[in-house]
This record gives structure tokens, sequence and C-alpha cells, in this order.
């Protein structure tokens, strides 16, 4: 089992408590990157293995993933299967039983998944939602009806993920569909198993942690577009989200901004007051229409009200990431990581 984390603090110890607790005699390997809150502390007091990552390398899940990965390895040559999971979550009682032995009794299986959900969704609405968007990616299959990917946690054949070498260590997010993509290729399918397999701490407070994770959305969407979306171009699962990102954010501003002219022009200001309020109800027509769509996933009236909106507020902050990603793709330089959590305080 491998857990990956950078300064995820008292999240971190619940993390690897699951793991022990539910994991039975299985290696666990916890990889750091870069910690400052004595999280490589924490997880060697509780008999983890700890691989700290090179400081000199731009981090990544990927990277930490696949450290984890080859030491687990070192350490049990034998492994058949190995969970991954992400510092900020808890294995779910029950599920490594499950998932080990669903990929023995099915030999083309290479990776299942199963439900993520949140564990504090009434601390803020960004928790809540967030567990709205767990459920909506559980959900999204590809054309032949089967999951296009899973995401963070999962459990993987072990063989399987050795051909292919692993999670591509240069993909700041997104990188479990490229991974699938790869997988699929091969002949191998992606299970998802109608059980819980964990539960995550947003620890989304605040409106700027929020916004910040919609950047990071926009940045690692059009990463993952520009150097893999192509290979398989109907499976690309973020073609959507940029698409509208550009059309809402940018598209849309520019429509508005032409016909208030072309109207003020022709008409006065009347007219152009006129077509700037009849555009102005687009946005809102499309967040009640996303609201409409999902009031049955967000449980009351009020969140899926809340969900449409920021759906739609969310579209400034991706465009914004994607042009942050193009500087950076012009300028040669490595995708960056794009962090919005604060610490959880250690308990002594």
């Amino acid at each position: 089992m491998v857990a990956i984390a950078r300064n995820e603090g008292e999240r971190l110890r619940r993390c690897l408590e699951s793991l022990r607790e539910r994991g039975g005699e299985s290696t666990i390997v916890y990889v750091d990157s870069g910690s400052t809150d004595g999280s490589v502390e924490v997880a060697r007091s509780l008999g983890v293995d700890v691989v700290a990552l090179d400081l000199s390398i731009p981090f990544t899940a990927a990277r930490a993933r696949n450290q984890g990965f080859a030491r687990v390895v070192e350490l049990d040559p034998d492994v058949a299967f190995v969970q991954f999971l992400d510092g900020d979550c808890e294995v779910a009682e029950g599920w490594l039983d499950l998932a080990r032995k669903t990929l023995e009794d099915q030999p083309k299986a290479v990776v299942v998944f199963g439900k993520r959900r949140e564990r504090f969704p009434e601390k803020s609405l960004y928790n809540r939602l967030a567990d709205v968007e767990w459920d909506m990616a559980i959900g999204s299959t590809g054309p032949d009806g089967m999951p296009e990917a899973c995401g963070g946690d999962a459990m993987f054949r072990v063989e399987t993920f050795r051909a292919v070498a692993g999670f591509d260590p240069t993909v700041p997010a997104g990188e479990e569909p490229e991974l699938c993509q790869r997988l699929r290729a091969r002949g191998g399918s992606v299970l998802r198993l109608d059980a819980d397999m964990t539960w995550h701490d947003s620890a989304m407070l605040k409106f700027g942690q929020w916004a910040k994770r919609q950047f990071r959305t926009g940045y690692g969407g059009l990463d993952f577009s520009t150097r893999f979306g192509k290979i398989q171009g109907r499976d690309d699962p973020f073609r959507r989200q940029i698409v509208s990102a550009r059309i809402w954010a940018l598209g849309w501003p520019l429509v508005l901004l032409s016909a208030t002219a072309l109207c003020a022009t022709i008409g006065g200001p009347g007219a152009a007051l006129f077509a700037a309020l009849v555009l102005l109800i687009a946005p809102a027509a499309q967040a009640a229409r996303i609201a409409l769509k999902n009031r049955g996933r967000t449980g009351t009236l009020f969140a899926a009200i809340a969900y449409g909106g920021l759906t739609m507020l969310a579209k400034p902050f991706h465009l914004a990431g994607q042009c942050l990603y193009l500087r950076d793709y012009r300028a040669g330089r490595h995708a960056r990581l794009i962090e919005y959590k604060s610490t959880a305080p250690l308990s002594s």
C-alpha cells in the first residue's frame, strides 16, 4: 500500500492509521514530498516505511506514486496488488479485501476503484459540493460503457502497472486518466465497484481555497489535453471543461460587449441596455440548468443552486489556469504543482 502526501498533518495520521488497522500484514509505504509539518516523523512513529522525494526535482503525485510502488516491490517482491491512497484520505472498512478479491477473480481487470466520499461535508459548502463532484466522477464512463479512469485512490495489478512503467511523472494533474488510457489500450479493464472506498478531507473552508483548486483544474486539464488528449481524441476527459471555460469566460463576455456596442450604435442606450439584460440571463440560465440536472445528487435545493452557481463561477478560474499553462508551455517550463490546502496541525 502506498500513501502520498505533502503537509497533510493530522489528515495524514488518520490516513496511515486506517491503513494499519485495515491492511493486515500488508506493506505500507509513505512517500513524502517535502513536508515541513512533521509528517515524516509521524509516519515513522507509526512503523511506516518512508520515502522522501528528492527536493531538486519538481513534485508531482505521479512521481510520488511511482517511487512508492518501487519501494513496496522492493520490500515485498511477491506482492500482486498495490493500493494507492492520497494522504488526505482514509480507507473504508472492507475495501481492501473487496478490491483484492475482485482483481483475483477477474484476470482482465487491471485497476479497481470504488466510492470516494467527503469526511466532513458539513464543515463548508465547498466540502459538501466536493462530495457531489466525487459522485459525478465515479459515474463517468466512456463510449463502451466502462469507466474511463480511476482517481488517485485505487488498487492496481502489480504486473500490469510495471509493464506500462506506471504513472507519467511529468504530469502534475490528470495522471490517472493518462495511465488508464495506456492500460485500456493494452486490453485491460478499469472497474468501478459499488462500495465505499475512501473518506476524503478536502479541507476547503474558504473561497480562496476553492478558487485556487479551480485554477489548478484549468491548468492541469489543459496540460493533459495538450500532451495526451489527441492520442485517443474522444477519450480526452478534459476537452469539454476546456472548451466550456473558453466559451463562458472569454467568448460570452466578448459577445456581450460586441452586441451591446452594436445595439447602442443602431438603437441608442435603450437598445444597448435591453441587449445587455438579455445576454446577462445566459449564465444564470446555464447555472439553473446545471442545478436542476444535479438536484438529486446534491440533496437539497440550496446545494443544487450553489452547485450550479459555483460551476459557472469556476469558468474564469479555469481559463486563468489555462493561460498560465500556455505561458509555461511556451517558455519550456515544467508543469507546476498548485496547492490549495492549508496544513492540518498535528495533535500531540
